[in-house]
């Protein structure tokens, strides 16, 4: 029933920064500007198999000032990406065909735009799924439509704050541009996934700082060892070893602090 939901309280827009979509077969980060040197609502794109919970959501998010876009699958979610740029996207889970853990993977390969799941499962080892494959937050249905307004507006403002720096990064043979997103080691081009991008800016803007698991995940994921395992950070750590690192066993620039997390030599 759509009166589950209840209503939303009234909140203000936070300027956010402005996700982009997909260029030449892939959803992928665009060079766009923030929303608040654009000063308009952030965008909101909905995908649910369910019509009725699309128009609820709709009705419900453009109350509270928000652009909203719908989709009723994953396929017809990139073919929208691929055209309309999208500050933030809400993913059902239990969708037909590709569902929503299936669509945040295809998106993760070369977005970052912030994910929030929804699902009617509650078990908490699908929440933990849901995060570790790269969602921003899980909402568990039926919600309160308060809860789901304060968890977006969240999520929006921590896009905001992992906006790089805008200087270029130089360290021998290594290269970063965080504002292209653009790595090169010893010359060449280093396609990074998303995650791995902003693990290697946020560790090589403090060089010879050490950093724990927890920290790294409280900065870079905007999540805790509460909500999700510090182990993935020793994953993407050593998946970034690979991308970067002439010997990844051996490893000149991300190094391990043994017993406490690791920090990034200059």
């Amino acid at each position: 029933m759509l009166t589950k939901y209840g209503a939303f309280r009234s909140q203000k827009n936070r300027p956010i920064r402005a996700y982009a979509a997909a260029q030449a077969g892939g959803v992928t980060l665009a060079n766009v500007e923030s929303t608040s040197q654009r000063d308009r609502p952030a965008r909101i794109l909905v995908v649910d198999d369910d019509d009725a919970t699309r128009t609820l959501l709709r009705r419900l998010l453009s109350m509270e000032g928000y652009v909203i876009d719908e989709a009723p699958d994953g396929p017809s979610a990139i073919e929208h990406l691929s055209t309309v740029p999208a500050d933030l996207l809400l993913v059902d889970v239990m969708m037909p065909g590709q569902d929503g853990l299936d669509l945040l993977a295809q998106l993760r390969r070369t977005s970052d735009v912030p994910v929030i799941l929804l699902t009617a499962k509650a078990d908490e080892g699908d929440r933990v799924l849901g995060l570790r494959s790269g969602a921003d937050d899980y909402v568990v249905k039926p919600f309160f439509t308060a809860e789901l307004a304060a968890r977006i507006d969240a999520v929006l403002r921590r896009a905001e704050h992992r906006r790089p720096a805008a200087s270029k990064l130089e360290f021998g043979d290594l290269e970063i541009n965080p504002s292209s997103r653009q790595v090169t080691v010893r010359g060449s081009a280093v396609e990074l996934p998303p995650r791995e991008f902003e693990l290697l800016v946020f560790m090589a803007s403090s060089p010879g700082q050490v950093f724990s698991r927890e920290q790294l995940l409280a900065e870079v994921w905007r999540s805790s060892g509460e909500r999700q395992d510090p182990g993935t950070v020793t994953e993407h750590a050593r998946r970034l070893r690979q991308h970067i690192e002439a010997d990844a066993d051996r490893p000149r620039w991300i190094k391990t602090v043994r017993g406490i997390g690791y920090r990034f030599e200059p």
